[in-house]
């Protein structure tokens, strides 16, 4: 993991150089086709989850989602107004909802239990929720970028991040029947069988200010030997601008 990271944040600083490069070339050679444009600082992405490699003991329903905001800072190619190099901060979490299910995130043991718990009192609603402080790296290019509120826009990158927290919330107590026994909220924290850092590929394609995205963890959720390897797949839509 640490030299998969070590050679995330190394393309990221040769993109930043090369867009450095680009960016004192001689002004005569800068198309005017670039005024105007957005640079699409600020992105906040909405999305449908999936863990892919589930197992089919793992019960989950509802709608998993995800909600990403990001502050990106833009470095065009001054040479060529088409391209840009995009990377800053921000922040991701996933919520992925249980049917009948309990996930034992605070047990003592090594391994993180997926407990059906359809035949014994159980939350009408349960989900497992992860935070992420992120770093995004995209390779942008605009078809047109003298209208960049008009243009199409396609996007590539990765983006490496590490884990805030990560929670599972139930709310609502019932019997095996589906009576209320107690409508209360349970939270429990713990971080301790998900891996702490993630590294994602994603890429984008849209028109002006939207965008439709996609993300594709490579390293699983949980540690090796802790828990299932599910990785998060994500489709969604991306607003952005500034």
């Amino acid at each position: 993991m640490r030299r998969t990271v070590t050679t995330v944040i190394a393309l990221c600083l040769v993109s930043f150089a090369f867009a450095q490069q680009d960016s004192v070339a001689p002004r005569k050679k800068i198309s005017m086709a670039s005024e105007g444009r957005t640079n699409d600082h600020f992105l906040i992405q909405l999305g449908y989850t999936n863990w892919t490699n589930k197992p089919d003991s793992i019960h989950t329903n509802g709608l998993p989602r995800t909600f990403n905001m990001y502050l990106m800072l833009d470095f065009p190619f001054k040479t060529n107004p088409h391209w840009s190099v995009a990377l800053g901060p921000g922040i991701a979490t996933d919520n992925i909802y249980f049917s009948k299910t309990y996930v034992g995130l605070k047990d003592v043991g090594t391994n993180l239990r997926f407990q059906n718990v359809a035949d014994t009192s159980h939350f009408k609603k349960y989900k497992l929720a992860t935070a992420y402080l992120e770093a995004p790296v995209e390779l942008r290019y605009r078809f047109n970028p003298g209208d960049d509120q008009k243009s199409v826009k396609i996007a590539i990158g990765a983006k490496i991040g590490t884990l805030l927290n990560a929670h599972v919330k139930g709310k609502d107590l019932e019997d095996r029947n589906g009576n209320s026994i107690n409508p209360y909220t349970l939270k429990e924290n713990s971080k301790r069988f998900l891996n702490k850092n993630r590294l994602s590929v994603m890429g984008r394609v849209g028109i002006g200010h939207y965008s439709l995205f996609a993300s594709y963890a490579i390293t699983p959720v949980f540690k090796e030997g802790a828990g299932p390897q599910v990785r998060p797949l994500t489709i969604g839509l991306t607003l952005s601008g500034l």
